[in-house]
């Protein structure tokens, strides 16, 4: 007899693109895992990286925030990422007593060089849509997020990266 654990989830009659959406967070994941070893780095501070990319220099608490650690643990993760030549810390123009974390460029495009590619070919992928296909799959997207948040348990974090316009649920 087969264990629970070891047997495939059934997701009874799902539709095409939601086995779709399942498929794509698996590749995500991969891409992401892929990424993590192409800089010699493991998940969280590859999250970190992403922010600093996104968002440039943050500071240590700034950047505690947005991966939801505590400072003392974003100290182990800027100590690793400068330990590895991702980031530096630069004393805080604005606040003589603070410091910024600062990502390196050599790492920027070494992650931007795998990411750039990945998010054209996307972004290739639904410009082959017409201009009404292309705002029905916007549509759709909004509300397949609006379902994860809704089904996240979670207060709305911050975040270095969101959609324009937001999701529906965010909307006025």
């Amino acid at each position: 007899m087969v264990e629970p654990a070891q047997q495939t989830p059934s997701f009874g009659e799902s539709h095409d693109a939601t086995l779709l959406l399942r498929e794509l967070l698996d590749v995500t994941d991969d891409f992401e895992r892929a990424l993590g070893d192409e800089l010699a780095i493991n998940q969280t501070d590859l999250t970190a990286m992403q922010h600093l990319i996104a968002v440039g220099p943050l500071s240590p608490t700034a950047l505690a925030e947005l991966l939801e650690l505590s400072t003392a643990a974003v100290t182990t993760v800027i100590d690793r990422l400068e330990t590895s030549g991702h980031a530096h810390r630069v004393p805080n123009p604005d606040d003589r007593r603070g410091t910024l974390v600062v990502p390196e460029p050599a790492s920027i495009g070494r992650a931007m060089s795998r990411i750039i590619p990945m998010v054209s070919a996307v972004d290739a992928a639904v410009r082959e849509f017409s201009p009404d296909e292309q705002q029905i799959i916007v549509r759709y997207l909004r509300t397949v997020v609006d379902a994860y948040r809704g089904h996240a348990d979670a207060p709305p974090r911050a975040r270095a990266w969101k959609a324009p316009g937001g999701t529906s649920r965010e909307r006025p």
